[in-house]
């Protein structure tokens, strides 16, 4: 009996409170080191799939919004010229693209 209350005596009357705080730091701490990550990661591929997918509607929104407009007021029975003017406008900015890009760096030692 008198290990009993040495053994109390040593680990004080807020054990309780003691344990809860070490569960609650360890809680916390998973969810800082785990979930979080696993939340922000998974957010970023639905908000970059959602971004993607606007951004595709509104470019062929835009194509065929010029494509009828020059259809239908420049060049009225002559798709082949707005087609032709479409496509030059495409391959201005492809070109224009394609001249800002970076040049790929490579290893030389592979």
């Amino acid at each position: 009996m008198a290990d009993d209350t040495n053994q109390h005596a040593k680990l004080g009357d807020d054990w309780p409170a003691k344990a809860v705080d070490l569960v609650d730091l360890t809680v916390n701490t998973i969810r800082d080191k785990v979930i979080r990550p696993i939340i922000i990661v998974g957010r970023s591929i639905v908000f970059g799939l959602l971004i993607a997918t606007l951004l595709i509607v509104i470019a062929v929104g835009v194509g065929v919004a010029i494509l009828r407009l020059l259809d239908n007021y420049l060049f009225p029975n002559d798709v082949w010229a707005s087609y032709l003017i479409l496509g030059a406008i495409v391959t201005a900015v492809g070109l224009f693209v394609w001249t800002k890009r970076q040049p790929r760096h490579t290893d030389p030692s592979s």
